[in-house]
C-alpha cells in the first residue's frame, strides 16, 4: 500500500534528499487566479458575495453571514458535556504552554545614558479561520483563540463555514467552543471569500479588517492567505496534513502504523512517512498498516493517502541519514521512536512539532498535550514555526538615550553617514550639540 523508497547504500546530497521527498501533488499557484477572484467579489459585493459563495461551495445560503450573540450562546448552553469537559482541558493545557511562549521585556545598557529595550507588543485585531470540510474542528478553535489570548489580541473574529446540516449555521459544536472562549464575533463564511473578508473588512456586516489572518484550510484558503499578504500578516499557507515516523527496531509496528493511519484519516491528500534503518520492522508496520486501514471508519479516504506520491517508506542505513532525510522533509508532525530519541532529536532541525517515545502519538498533540496542532505542511517547517503565542506578537526596540550617550556615538554616525552618501544623517546629531556643517 505505501511504496518504498530504498536509500540504503547510498548517501544524498541536501540537495537531491530535497528531489527525493514524497509531496503531494497540490498546487497553491494554480488556485491563486479562483481565490483572487472570489476575493475580489468580496470587495466588490461583501455579504451579498459571501452567502453566493457559501451557497456554491457548502451547498446551503446562510440567513445571515454574522452569527447572533443568542445563537451563540444556545450554542455554548448546549455543547455535551462530556465535550465541554474535553475542551475545557485541552484550553487549560494550551493556556499553560502558550503563556511560556511570550518574551519577557528586555533592557540592555549599551553605555552611561545609552538604553535599547525590547518588549513585544500584540496586534489588535485577528481573524482566526476553523475548517469545515471532511470533519469538524473545535480543536482548531483552542489552538487559534487562546494563543491570541494569551498574546493580549484585544479583538478577535472567528469565521468558519455554513454547515448544509445545520440549515446554513456554523457547526454548533465551533459556535460553543468560541462562544466558551469569549469570542463574540464569529461569521458563517468559508474558503477564499472568508480570507478576503478579514483582510479588507465587510462593513456592511461590521467586520472591519485585520491584522493577522490565522488558521488551516485547503489549497484555496492557502492561496487567499498568499494572495493578501502584504494587506495583512498570515500565519502560514496550510495545505494538507503529514506525518514522518523516524523508527528503529526497538519500535512497536502497531503503534507506528496506527499513528501512519491517523493521519491518513484527515485528507485523501495527507502524506504519511515512515523512515527506518530496519527492513524488519518495515514489513512489520506495512502489514499493521494494511489490516488498520482496512478496519477504519474512513477506510477508503484512508488508503487513497497511503497509496499516494506523498506517502512512502523510506529505508536508510542509519538514523543519522534518517534525521537528514527527515530534515529534508521538514515534516508538519515527526515522531521519534527508537532507542535513543535524545540522539536523533539532536540531529533535527526542521519540524513542525516533534514527539519523542511511544507515548507521545500525534494525536496527542492534535488535542491535549498542550502544544499547538496549527502548524507548516508541504515542507514550510524548513522556514516556518507553528502557530504559538509570538505569532501574534511584534517585537519592537526602543531607544533611549541621553545627551551623553548620543555625544560619544555621534563620531560613529558621522563617518558611516558619510560613508553612506546621507549627510543630513549626521547633522541631524550634530545640530544637537550646536554643531553646524
Amino acid at each position: 500500500m505505501l511504496r518504498t523508497i530504498d536509500l540504503r547504500g547510498s548517501r544524498p546530497t541536501p540537495t537531491e534528499l530535497l528531489a527525493l521527498v514524497p509531496r503531494a501533488a497540490t498546487d497553491v499557484g494554480a488556485a491563486l487566479e479562483p481565490a483572487r477572484a472570489l476575493i475580489d467579489d468580496v470587495l466588490a459585493r461583501g455579504e451579498e458575495a459571501l452567502l453566493d459563495q457559501a451557497e456554491r461551495f457548502d451547498g446551503v445560503r446562510p440567513a445571515a453571514v454574522r452569527v447572533s450573540a443568542g445563537e451563540l450562546r444556545a450554542a455554548r448552553d448546549g455543547l455535551d458535556p462530556e465535550v465541554r469537559r474535553a475542551v475545557e482541558a485541552t484550553i487549560d493545557r494550551v493556556r499553560a504552554a502558550s503563556a511560556a511562549q511570550v518574551p519577557p521585556p528586555e533592557r540592555t545598557v549599551l553605555g552611561p545614558g545609552a538604553v535599547v529595550e525590547q518588549r513585544w507588543q500584540p496586534v489588535g485585531r485577528v481573524g482566526l479561520y476553523v475548517p469545515g470540510g471532511k470533519a469538524v474542528y473545535p480543536s482548531s478553535v483552542v489552538m487559534n483563540v487562546v494563543p491570541a489570548q494569551v498574546a493580549g489580541v484585544s479583538s478577535i473574529a472567528l469565521a468558519s463555514p455554513a454547515q448544509a446540516a445545520h440549515g446554513g449555521r456554523i457547526h454548533p459544536t465551533i459556535a460553543g467552543v468560541a462562544a466558551l472562549l469569549g469570542v463574540d464575533e464569529v461569521y458563517a463564511m468559508g474558503g477564499a471569500g472568508a480570507i478576503g473578508a478579514f483582510a479588507h473588512g465587510v462593513p456592511g456586516i461590521g467586520l472591519d479588517p485585520v491584522q493577522r489572518v490565522t488558521g488551516p484550510g485547503n489549497v484555496f484558503v492557502a492561496a487567499a492567505k498568499r494572495v493578501v499578504q502584504g494587506i495583512t500578516g498570515i500565519d502560514a499557507e496550510a495545505g494538507p496534513t503529514d506525518i514522518l515516523v523516524i523508527a528503529d527496531d526497538t519500535a512497536d509496528p502497531d503503534f507506528v502504523a496506527a499513528d501512519l493511519v491517523s493521519q491518513a484519516e484527515h485528507d485523501e491528500l495527507a502524506a504519511a512517512v515512515l523512515v527506518t534503518d530496519s527492513a524488519d520492522l518495515a514489513q512489520r508496520v506495512l502489514e499493521r498498516v494494511a489490516a488498520r486501514a482496512e478496519a477504519t471508519r474512513h477506510a477508503e479516504r484512508v488508503r487513497q493517502a497511503l497509496r499516494g506520491e506523498q506517502s512512502a517508506v523510506v529505508l536508510v542505513d542509519d538514523l543519522e541519514q534518517a534525521a537528514a532525510f527527515a530534515d529534508a522533509f521538514g515534516a508538519e508532525h515527526l515522531e521519534i521512536q527508537v532507542a535513543d530519541p535524545d540522539d536523533v532529536l539532536a540531529r533535527i532541525h526542521n519540524a513542525g512539532a516533534i514527539f519523542i517515545g511511544p507515548y507521545s502519538p500525534v494525536s496527542l498533540g492534535d488535542y491535549a498535550a498542550g502544544s499547538n496542532h496549527v502548524l507548516p505542511t508541504g515542507g514550510q517547517s524548513r522556514h516556518a514555526a507553528g502557530l504559538s503565542a509570538a505569532t501574534f506578537l511584534r517585537p519592537q526596540q526602543v531607544v533611549r538615550y541621553d545627551e551623553s550617550a548620543l555625544r560619544a556615538v555621534a563620531p560613529t554616525i558621522a563617518t558611516l553617514s558619510a560613508e553612506e552618501d546621507l549627510p543630513a544623517h549626521g547633522e541631524a546629531v550634530a545640530v544637537r550639540f550646536h554643531e553646524h556643517p
